[in-house]
Order: structure tokens, then sequence, then C-alpha cells
């Protein structure tokens, strides 16, 4: 009989995502680093530890007030994950307040940047900011008294508020009372001294300091005893029963109107806030001591995000990188023209996604374009690709779009996209019951002289041009028939009422996926036992499923090599004596976000390689839709082998090696060794390729140049 997993080989989810919040905290740290560069890695911190608390620790908080001892397969229960999550985060926000005090404020201002308080500011600056609380912050506010008579007020999630105790004389005795000033959203969170006209040196006052420097101008006639900033977060998940609506773009939006007034799930209040107030805060919001966190200033670093895009200090940030054309897209290239020919694979942002945007666009002018067939997980507020399928609509193409409402912090976005597409005469189709559409597919259907073909774009990140200069992901455009037959089958099961009918190109969650992946990892169990070398390359975003990381350990213990690189969260515990000796687990943190997801196969010498949207998590694989497509081009598939999966691999700049107590090391060059960066190196292969595509198409032009004529 085989043994129950031991807990002790198991890292707990939610440490170890604090351990990957550690590492973006640590890019922040990097003295190498362009100094805005620094200042968003910070704010990044910032803004992953509120979505950790509104997701995952409500999710906590939910266990322990109905008393749940449910362990994980790591054995801790909520109680102890809920105490270890506190002492850490605490941790990590001293680290996070530190370095801006001692660090990152300082170089600001050797750089020519100020946040003075008031009383570093001259005479003219703090006039010139009274003119424009007095103009432009003073007519927006609304101070809300707090006493018998006028409840505390109903604070949306994240906002930014002052909580003021206030005096005022009846007779001989003094009354004390409360009163809350809320941050309005409408306004800047961070001003220019003197307006955008100043020059240099720019200095800078946070919205809340001005608001708290002048708030007793909003009590006429009482006393301001004490004003303090406090912020609370409030548990943001969506809770709908898909089996009991009837219309499920209403019950979201129903859903997405309590978010902002969900349970609090943390209060974070200014140090110097008197223990009365604290408790006071705490009772109102029904939160304990261990929800409290004293901080700043500032309360948050959100507020700072807008100098890191400032064009002023683009000296002070990384140096602008332009994405090129894939050799086999050049700008010009009729997109469906050449992948009839051949398959093609772009690596984002390194080669860019226009080329994705121009597939729809092209399709939708193509009057032998029948159909157009996509999932849209998430997409930008200005989507080019969603204005493509409105004009293809318009065009009289059959136009199918599976919107995905379910898209975290993304819903409001997609509904009001849904509903445009909808009105356009878009056949809009609103998630499958149960499950979450996570797969990246797009579809288009042509008449062809010789037959009506499929063209199809698979990804492993979404359908975001925005998102894509920033995210690392890969693209696979391919008419081969047997992938895109089974594509055209997917859609099929997505919008209508077919059964799976298994597919061998294509591994689809929640229907084979993880029985799949497992069966290939215990193929490599076989050609290791059989003296033919096991290998497994994974790249993921996180690595969290039991029965597959059990897997792993398995194939480790029979000399199956194992490299793992996965980004976030990882479960895997690595360097266990006979468990875990033949896996290595790096995590990349750098400029740009590692997104994509790789699963490398040795398969004794004659590699398969899946590209694929899933994460290995239970989520990916039960209670979402998603894809992994095999990489059937030789030429492609040497790329992924040879090339990219090799470049990560020997990354020792900012890969962090995972230890077996779950923290990371940071890699350094061994003696003689020269540092790499992946991303780096990725970028350096295109600004090769670039050149050498300008050489060849200066050649071409030298050669059409007709004999007398002037050079161009």
């Amino acid at each position: 009989m085989k043994q129950p997993p031991h807990p002790a080989h198991f890292i707990n989810r939610e440490l170890s995502w604090l351990e990957f919040n550690r590492r973006v905290l640590e890019e922040a740290q990097d003295p190498h680093q362009p100094l805005l560069e620094r200042l968003k890695f910070l704010c990044i911190f910032c803004s992953n530890l509120d979505e950790f608390f509104e997701i995952r620790v409500a999710g906590i908080k939910q266990q322990l007030e109905h008393d749940t001892d449910d362990a994980g397969p790591d054995n801790m229960t909520p109680a102890e994950i809920f105490a270890a999550i506190n002492k850490k985060v605490r941790e990590l926000a001293d680290v996070q307040h530190r370095l801006w005090k001692e660090e990152l404020l300082p170089l600001l201002e050797k750089n020519g940047i100020f946040l003075p308080s008031f009383q570093q500011m001259s005479r003219e600056e703090q006039q010139w900011l009274r003119e424009y609380f007095k103009k432009e912050v003073f007519p927006v506010l609304t101070p809300l008294a707090v006493d018998p008579s006028h409840p505390f007020p109903q604070l949306l999630n994240k906002s930014h508020n002052l909580i003021v105790s206030l005096r005022r004389e009846r007779g001989k005795a003094e009354e004390p009372v409360r009163a809350v000033v809320q941050m309005p959203r409408v306004l800047p969170r961070l001003i220019r001294i003197g307006g955008e006209s100043g020059g240099a040196p720019w200095r800078f006052c946070l919205l809340p300091n001005l608001i708290h420097q002048y708030v007793g101008e909003l009590f006429p006639g009482l006393t301001v005893e004490s004003c303090h900033a406090f912020r609370v977060t409030r548990n943001s998940d969506l809770y709908i029963d898909e089996e009991e609506v009837h219309n499920l773009l209403s019950a979201i939006e129903s859903e997405l109107r309590k978010r902002n007034r969900g349970n609090a799930v943390r209060l974070e209040v200014e140090k110097d806030c008197p223990a009365g107030i604290q408790k006071f805060l705490l009772g109102i919001f029904r939160l304990g001591e261990a929800d409290l966190y004293l901080q700043g200033p500032p309360l948050t670093m959100l507020h700072l995000m807008p100098l890191c895009g400032n064009e002023a200090f683009a000296s002070l940030r990384d140096k602008l990188f332009a994405p090129i054309h894939n050799a086999s897209l050049p700008r010009e290239a009729r997109v469906l023209d050449v992948i009839r020919e051949k398959d093609v694979l772009l690596h984002h942002p390194y080669e860019t996604f226009d080329s994705v945007v121009d597939l729809v666009e092209q399709a939708a002018e193509d009057p032998q374009v029948l159909a157009i067939k996509m999932t849209l997980y998430r997409t930008s507020g200005d989507s080019p690709i969603v204005k493509a399928l409105i004009e293809a609509s318009r065009k009289h193409k059959q136009v199918t779009v599976l919107v995905e409402l379910k898209a975290r912090f993304d819903e409001a976005n997609n509904i009001q996209w849904a509903r445009q597409m909808e009105e356009a005469g878009i056949h809009v189709v609103y998630g499958v019951v149960g499950l979450k559409v996570h797969c990246k597919a797009l579809m288009v259907v042509r008449r062809d002289k010789d037959r009506i073909r499929h063209y199809v774009h698979l990804g492993t990140g979404n359908y975001h041009p925005k998102t894509a200069r920033i995210y690392s992901d890969l693209s696979l455009f391919t008419a081969r028939p047997e992938i895109t037959g089974e594509v055209a089958s997917l859609f099929n099961i997505l919008t209508g009422v077919a059964a799976y009918p298994g597919m061998k190109k294509l591994m689809v969650s929640p229907f084979d996926m993880q029985p799949r992946l497992k069966a290939r990892i215990g193929k490599e169990m076989e050609f290791a036992r059989a003296g033919k070398g096991g290998r497994i390359i994974l790249k993921l975003n996180a690595l969290v499923e039991e029965e597959l990381i059990q897997a792993l350990y398995d194939a480790s213990g029979v000399g199956v090599k194992i490299n793992l690189m996965v980004r976030g969260i990882c479960c895997l515990r690595p360097g266990i004596p006979g468990v875990s000796e033949n896996i290595r687990v790096i995590s990349i943190v750098g400029r740009f976000l590692e997104h994509s997801r790789i699963f490398y196969f040795g398969n004794g010498g004659a590699p398969e390689i899946y590209l694929s949207s899933a994460d290995w998590m239970p989520r990916n694989f039960y209670r979402r839709v998603e894809l992994a497509f095999l990489v059937e081009d030789p030429a492609l598939r040497a790329r992924l082998e040879k090339e990219i999966l090799p470049v990560f691999l020997n990354d020792n700049g900012k890969a962090r090696l995972l230890q077996g107590d779950g923290s990371y090391r940071r890699l350094k060059p061994r003696k003689g060794e020269t540092v790499q960066q992946a991303q780096l190196a990725f970028r350096e292969m295109a600004r090769r390729q670039a050149a050498a595509m300008g050489k060849t198409a200066a050649a071409a032009a030298t050669r059409l140049t007709p004999v007398g004529a002037p050079p161009g």
C-alpha cells in the first residue's frame, strides 16, 4: 500500500506566496536597479499584499470564524497559518518602511524629487497649497460626524480616510467629538507643489497630508485635538452559486456592488495613532489586535506610483524597450498567409503582440473570413481586439466570444465589453457554469481557394496588448488540421452542449490535463529506469497540486532529472534526501513578469514540449477550463529546447534558488562565470534579430534600386 504524503515534504501555500512577495521587495532593495524601478517594485509589493489580504487572508479568517480545522498537505491548521502570516507580514512591512525612509526617500531627494513636510516648506509653498486646498480639495470633501445620531460611515475597501478627534464647549463642560474624512477618489494622491509649470527641483505633497494640515477648516467652531490616517482592507472575493442563479451577468454585477463593502480583514493606521483610537476603530470593524498594522508614513506606497511613470524622470527608469517583429511575421505581413504555410512562435514582450492584433484586424477586413471565435479572459480598456471583433460582426461575419465574467478584479471591464459586443451583434457566451474559462484561444475560419481552413492562435497569456508589453508569454500560430480541429471541438464544447471527445494534441482541464500530466511524468520514470535518462523541465507561475508534486517526488526518486522554474508559489520542497534530491527549483523576478508556462518532457531523446495557460494548482485542473498545447513544428520545438529554456535555466543574475526550508537564496556567478540575466539575454537576442532584419531589408532595397536612381 502506498504511504500517504508526509506533511514535511510540502511548503505551505500562503507562506510560499509571502516568500514570493519578499522577492519582489528584494528588487526594490537592489541598488543596481534604477531608482524609480526600485520605487515601482515597492509599490507592487504593497499592491500584492493588498490582494493577498483581500482574497487569501479573508478566506483563512472565514475558516477561523467557522472553527474549521481542515489542514492542507503541509498539515498546518488555519490558526497556525494565520499566526505565521501575521509574523511574516509584519517583518516584511518593517523592511518596506525602513527601505523607503532610509534609502529611497534620500535618493529621491539627491535626484531633485522631494516630499517635504509642511514644516520644511517655504511660506510660498504653504500658501500655494492652501489655495489649492481651497479651490480643488475643500469643495469635494464631506466630513462625517460619528456620534449617537450619526453612525460610523460604511467605508469602501482600501479607501484612505482620516479619523479626527475634536473638542467643542457647551457651557463649562467639554464634549469630545469624532469625525471621519474620506479621501475623494477623484482627486490625485500626489500633488506637485506650484503646479505642473514649476521647474526643478520637483516638490510634492501627498493628498492625505494636505487634508490633514487644513482639516480644521471642515469643522468651524471646534478644536482639532488629533487627526490620523487609516485604511481598511475588506474581503473582495465574489460568492456566486452558479447552479442557483438564472442570470450570471446580473448575479456578478450584484456581487461587484458588494465587493467594496465586504467584511473587514485588516486595519492599517499611522504609527503615532493613540491606542484609544486604534481600539475604537478595531471595534467598529469587528477586528482583533492581530488584524491591526501600524504603518508609515506614508500609510500606503501606492500613492507614490505616479512618480514611477512620470516622463520627466526617464533617466531614473529602465530604458524603453521596443519589441521587434518576428522574422516570420514582419510588419507588412498578412498573418493568415504566413501561418497557412508554417507555424510561428512569438516570445512576448521581446516580440511584439501586434501580430496577434493584426490577425484579428486582418480577419475582420478579409472578405473570405467566415467566422471568428475566441476566449476573452482579460483585455485592455481600449482593446483594439474587441474593436476589430465588433468591426467583423458589422461586416456580417459570424463572431462568437466567450467572455469570462469571473476574471478577478476585471469583472466590471469584461461586463462593459460584453455588452458592447452584444449590441454589435456578436454572440457572447458568459463562461461555463461552475468553471472559469482561463484558456487563451482564437480561431479564424476562412474560405481558402482549396477548402475552408481553420487558423488558430493559442497563448499562455491574456489578449491584453498593454500587459503583453510587461508580461513574458508565448504565442503559437498554426493552421495544422490536427491542432485546429481539436480547437474547433473545444469551442463547440464551450459554447454548446457537446461532450468532451478526448484529444491528442491538446490537454484540457477539467477533463484530462491532470491525469495526462501525471502519466507523462510516469513515462519519464520508465525512461529513467531503462537507463535512458528521464528529464523534466517545467516553467510555471505556481506549483501547488498535491498529486503532481508527489509524482515529481516519485520521479526524482528513480533518477529523473527535474528543473523547475516557478515564479510564485511553490509547495514542493527540494533537497529532501531520498525524495527530492534530483529536483532544482528557481524563481526569476525581474523587469518583466514571468508568465509563460512550458512543460518539457525528455521522452527518451525525442522531446515533447507543451505550452499552457495553466499553472499546476487545484483550481487550474478542476475548476477552470485550461489548455496545454503540443508544439509540433521541429524548428519551434528546437527554439524552445535549445534557446529559450536554457537561457532561463542559466540565469544567475535574477534567479533565486529555493532552499529546503522554504526560503530563497539569490544565485551568484561562480568564480570565472559571467553574470547572466535571462530577460536581458532575450532583449539582446531581439536587438540582434532586428539588426539582421534591418540589414536584409536594406540589401533587398539596394537590389531593387534602378540603375542611376539616387540612394534612398
